[in-house]
């Protein structure tokens, strides 16, 4: 009888093409959670969130790569320029070497990089070794940047080089060192061709390694961009995925499957048990659960779990436990209760076995259409400084573009893609939950 049952309901769903668009992206959303989960660890998808040296190399507040392919734009991509990879010149002298390093790269890109950095590291150097920087254009002119001391780990952002920037005309040594000299109205120009990086290294030490790598940022990087912290926001946007999944679903069992139990222990005992539920469901439909929530995560903690707990504990004797009672009231006089009651089944079986099932069907629309709006309760604490700190999540990723004046400062990418999948975990789950309204409501088909 139940597998008619749900037959007919599935040949019923397929009537409705809401539902079966609902069923793909619900799907979607599901591959997209396990692929997620498989392919990022839990732990290694917080420790980089958190922040990690991998993302040293990573531009900061870049546009995705799909977006400039849509203007038909040139943006620059990130360059990776590193000693391994060129021809070292040595030289020993008593005490020492001296090293000549090329870091040569070939750049035409339509537009000059956001930034550039050279990394330095000598980890098994007694005494700190010097080395003295040059630039070499493709024109052939060369244009000295000074020479630092190098300790174990060393990063020397020549961008930021405010000397360098006078000498090069007031222009940020990113755009200067690879503007075309010849262009001296309007709008610096970028200089094809090879530039090099020369680095002339005096080391007091004959053995020891020394290592460089130089780091032209881009504009553009990745499917979802960067943000202020250089981090990857796709590792955020895959990550959110199965958290506000798993969020939005134990929320929506727990205070479904809790309120339909305490509603039909109500309805079956009665009396004063059932007198206490309505009056705690009344009191707890007046207290506001969001003003509830801020509260706990300013006063105590705003880990994920524990907010779940208050949103389950919350929404037990919610205003939910009426509607049920309303729906299990008729069921409690149908004559197969009094004959399961004649024969001597126990209350727990009859509230278990034969008022619960009665209504499930009918609850499994409501059940459906909760859960994005656990989801979006999740988000609405992320923005609002509340959401887990150690998370990934699509809430938190809005709330840093919020801080960061995102929209302001024309990052659009960094607040359209979060909103466009928690746009579309809305649509997916109402769409079907939709139309399971109306298979298992056969009064609103003709609405």
């Amino acid at each position: 009888m139940k597998g008619t049952l749900w037959q007919t309901g599935w040949r019923e769903l397929r009537r409705y093409p809401s539902a079966l668009m609902g069923m793909v992206i619900i799907a979607g959303l599901l591959a997209l959670a396990f692929y997620t989960v498989i392919a990022i660890p839990y732990p290694e998808a917080v420790a980089k969130w958190r922040g990690s040296e991998a993302w040293q190399d990573n531009p900061v507040n870049a546009a995705p790569l799909w977006l400039d392919r849509l203007t038909g734009g040139e943006a620059p991509r990130t360059q990776v320029v590193a000693s391994e990879a060129a021809t070292v010149e040595e030289r020993a002298f008593e005490g020492g070497r001296r090293l000549r390093i090329p870091l040569a790269f070939d750049y035409d890109a339509g537009g000059f990089p956001s930034e550039l950095n050279l990394f330095l590291r000598a980890p098994d150097h007694e005494q700190p070794p010097f080395v003295r920087l040059a630039w070499r254009t493709p024109d052939g002119r060369e244009i000295a940047l000074g020479g630092h001391r190098v300790g174990a780990e060393e990063r020397i952002s020549i961008s930021q080089d405010r000397a360098l920037e006078r000498r090069l005309g007031g222009l940020a040594p990113h755009i200067g060192l690879l503007a075309d000299p010849e262009r001296e109205e309007g709008q610096p120009q970028v200089l094809p061709g090879r530039h090099t990086l020369l680095l002339d290294v005096l080391a007091f030490d004959e053995t020891a390694a020394f290592d460089a790598e130089l780091v032209l940022y881009g504009r553009v990087h990745g499917i979802a961009g960067t943000d202020h912290q250089r981090r990857e926001l796709s590792l955020a946007l895959l990550w959110g995925t199965p958290v506000a999944l798993a969020f939005g679903l134990l929320a929506a069992v727990g205070t479904t499957v809790t309120t339909l139990a305490i509603a039909a222990v109500g309805v079956w005992y009665r009396g004063w048990v059932d007198a206490t539920i309505q009056r705690l469901t009344e009191v707890n439909m007046i207290l506001p659960v969001l003003p509830i929530l801020v509260m706990v995560g300013t006063l105590y903690s705003t880990s994920i779990w524990l907010m779940l707990g208050v949103v389950v504990v919350l929404g037990i004797f919610s205003a939910s436990i009426k509607m049920y009672r309303a729906m299990l009231l008729p069921i409690r006089e149908a004559p197969y209760i009094e004959a399961a009651r004649a024969y001597g089944a126990s209350n727990a079986r009859i509230v278990l076995r034969y008022l619960i099932p009665r209504i499930l069907p009918v609850l499994i629309p409501t059940f459906v259409t909760l859960i994005p709006s656990f989801v979006f309760l999740e988000a609405s604490l992320a923005v609002l400084g509340l959401g887990d700190p150690l998370l990934p999540t699509w809430g938190k990723v809005l709330n840093d573009a919020q801080s960061q004046s995102a929209l302001y400062n024309g990052y659009y990418y960094w607040v359209i893609s979060p909103a466009v999948l928690l746009m579309l975990t809305g649509l997916g789950f109402a769409m079907l939950g939709f139309a399971l309204d109306r298979v298992f409501n056969p009064r609103l088909r003709s609405l």
